[in-house]
């Protein structure tokens, strides 16, 4: 006989007290006072109790616990850790929201919590940390390459892959880019704030020597050209902390993602430029960024668009304009050279060092950081770019004189003097050079006489000299007043047998 039969029949058919019936069973007075209260809670009179089993009296006793799942309403979890990611959003309101639409089935405040974090525990690694939606953009660029090959001269080289992540949706951007410098990681990020459509409040990339000019744990100081794209998108650079890869998980993940959704997807096919490469990438990135979650609702793009755009700051009405750096030093003639072209500066700053700001259509001339000169960036080699308020005030004058106005002057002169001026202007590597010489036959022509220059230019033509110098020495040695070669009365050639004839080179 079971001790809760044996307890029972001393209660109700031998009429003993509690503190009897445990003496008499063997048991501790607390225990028979637990199976009386449980047969009351049960509501078994000894009459059916006695007609049970041992097993059937103990599971009316003893029922099996109520799922805690019956008595609570379980939340959301996936949706509760979307909605975290919402500005302003914390565990505190979602539990207060649940419990109202849930009253009476809810969990308590610390039993939400603890289920929340074993459910953000159940998810991958990276995914743990709560990114606010709109706060950061991680980037970087995938270890893996991809072939370019020329189809010219057969010579490969390998594309270099950039991946960038936002942190709250997981919208994930990639291009392909030559190299990996300052002008490619800058030219890369500028691409995916445009994708995005915004600009969040903190950008996070690594600490390569292409963006950071001084890779520190604590103070990490941003290259020039990442700190002019911080200042120009109203954007933080927050840098991850050196071999710490959890500080950027997320674009960790973004770029395995994108070498095993894209890159594995294109290693069949050769790729001859990066337009090409970059062409094929789109459709890809697409897929990824539509492709639904595992264990989150929606898709990268459903996220974004649902609780991640309104939260970017707009973008601003142009896109930076990457710039390159040079150091220069100003010449004798008060301008710089870069890629075979000469800009001016005030000429002041001859012998000075100034440093060059070139874009893809500008070149700026900076002196201890202060824009002293801009140009239209050219790309004729040996040419000229002149700012007349560069000039000294004596040099002014010359730029007073246009083609038109020096080609009008010659014509005036004659056509011999119009030739020269013309040659002058055609044929020197900067026109300012050309201006000189036209202004040197002006004073040639006020000294000797408009007739005489008329007729030192035909020599010189004549002669295929149409130089300045040429002129000159022709009207100080009088050679214009005796006419042109042509016009001179040369002896014939003598017959000699040792002379060879116009037939010999028929």
């Amino acid at each position: 006989m079971s001790k809760i039969r044996r307890v029972l029949q001393l209660l109700h058919e031998a009429d003993l007290s509690q503190r009897e019936a445990a003496r008499a069973a063997g048991v501790s007075k607390s225990c028979v006072s637990d199976i009386a209260s449980r047969a009351r809670a049960a509501g078994l009179p000894w009459a059916q109790a006695r007609e049970l089993d041992d097993d059937a009296l103990h599971a009316r006793l003893h029922p099996a616990p109520v799922a805690r799942s019956a008595r609570h309403l379980e939340p959301e979890w996936a949706q509760v850790h979307q909605q975290l990611k919402r500005p302003g959003v914390t565990l505190q309101l979602l539990w207060e929201e649940y419990q109202l639409a849930h009253d009476g089935r809810a969990y308590k405040y610390s039993a939400f919590c603890d289920k929340y974090a074993a459910f953000a525990r159940s998810l991958k690694r990276s995914m743990r940390q709560v990114h606010k939606a709109g706060e950061r953009l991680f980037v970087d660029y995938a270890g893996q390459t991809v072939e370019l090959v020329d189809i010219f001269s057969g010579e490969i080289t390998r594309a270099q892959i950039f991946v960038a992540v936002l942190g709250a949706s997981n919208l994930t951007y990639a291009c392909a880019t030559r190299t990996q410098q300052a002008e490619d990681w800058v030219r890369s990020i500028i691409a995916a704030l445009e994708y995005i459509g915004g600009v969040p409040r903190l950008l996070v990339p690594d600490q390569p020597r292409a963006l950071m000019a001084r890779p520190d744990r604590y103070e990490p100081t941003a290259h020039r050209l990442l700190a002019e794209l911080g200042d120009h998108y109203g954007v933080a650079i927050l840098p991850a902390r050196p071999a710490h890869p959890k500080d950027k998980a997320k674009v960790e993940v973004g770029v395995q993602v994108v070498e095993r959704w894209i890159l594995a997807r294109l290693r069949e096919r050769r790729f001859i430029n990066l337009g090409e490469l970059n062409r094929a990438i789109v459709p890809l990135l697409t897929q990824l960024n539509e492709r639904p979650f595992k264990k989150l609702p929606g898709s990268r793009r459903s996220a974004f668009e649902q609780m991640e755009r309104a939260a970017l700051s707009s973008l601003p009405a142009a896109p930076m304009q990457v710039a390159r750096f040079r150091q220069a030093r100003v010449n004798i003639d008060y301008h710089v050279e870069y890629e075979g072209h000469y800009y001016s500066v005030p000429h002041r700053l001859v012998g000075e060092q100034v440093e060059l700001r070139i874009t893809d259509q500008t070149l700026e001339a900076l002196h201890k950081t202060q824009r002293v000169a801009a140009h239209v960036l050219s790309g004729r080699r040996g040419g000229h770019s002149t700012t007349a308020e560069h000039m000294p005030a004596s040099h002014r004058a010359h730029a007073q004189w246009s083609p038109a106005k020096l080609l009008g002057w010659g014509q005036r002169i004659g056509e011999a003097c119009a030739a020269v001026v013309r040659w002058q202007l055609e044929h020197r590597p900067h026109p300012e050079q050309g201006y000189r010489a036209c202004l040197g036959l002006m004073r040639l022509g006020r000294e000797y006489g408009v007739q005489r220059l008329e007729a030192a230019c035909a020599r010189a033509l004549s002669i295929r000299a149409p130089h300045y110098k040429s002129i000159s020495s022709i009207l100080a040695s009088g050679l214009d007043r005796h006419g042109t070669p042509a016009q001179l009365d040369l002896p014939a050639m003598p017959t000699h047998e040792n002379v060879r004839g116009p037939d010999y080179y028929h």
